[in-house]
């Protein structure tokens, strides 16, 4: 069994660390985002899709910046998992020093914050339902500062530019996984 494909095992790690629902309905998200985007590029979809599964499954019990995304690293460490996919894990956190210089790293940094997002848009929907979420949409909520203002929206801009595409574009590619896959998010 190859741990770094195989999502059921990559699955059970991060209910074992987390219970919270926003937290594992965010892993799904960007994991979908991921996914769609190594479909994209010709890449390995489930390599990616379990580093985006696995990005964030140490925050809950380790929520510090002197802890995650380090202590997250140290266990899959132990679990085996080669440098390559632990780093890009740490990549998505600036604070990290891991540098974004794979394809992968630049795809999980530009899809972390902004899967987040259009679940938060989503979430004030009358329907509370991804199908009535439009890039518009997306673009207005992000000038709203009192609006999901835990996400950094430089990040989101910073995300596209990483991966040479334009804000609308990038916004577009997440909505239509997400989309695809809205019964997984609960949207």
């Amino acid at each position: 069994m190859d741990i770094h494909t195989n999502r059921d095992y990559c699955l059970s790690l991060l209910e074992e660390y987390t219970k919270s629902e926003s937290l594992l309905k965010h892993a799904f998200a960007v994991e979908i985002c991921v996914r769609a985007y190594a479909e994209k590029f010709g890449e390995d979809i489930n390599y990616w899709g379990n580093v985006a599964l696995l990005h964030d499954f140490d925050y809950e019990k380790y929520p510090s910046l002197t802890e995650h995304p380090f202590k997250g690293a140290e266990i899959l460490k132990e679990k085996g998992f080669e440098d390559n996919f632990i780093k890009s894990i740490l990549s998505h956190a600036d604070y990290s020093g891991e540098l974004r210089d794979t394809l992968l790293k630049k795809v999980l940094y530009a899809c972390d914050e902004l899967a987040g997002f259009i679940t938060a848009v989503a979430y004030v929907r009358p329907s509370k339902s991804i199908d009535e979420v439009e890039v518009s949409s997306v673009k207005k909520k992000m000038k709203d500062k009192a609006f999901a203002k835990a996400v950094n929206r430089e990040d989101i801009i910073k995300g596209a530019e990483l991966l040479n595409t334009s804000l609308e574009e990038h916004i577009m590619f997440c909505i239509e996984a997400m989309r695809k896959n809205k019964q997984v998010l609960g949207l």
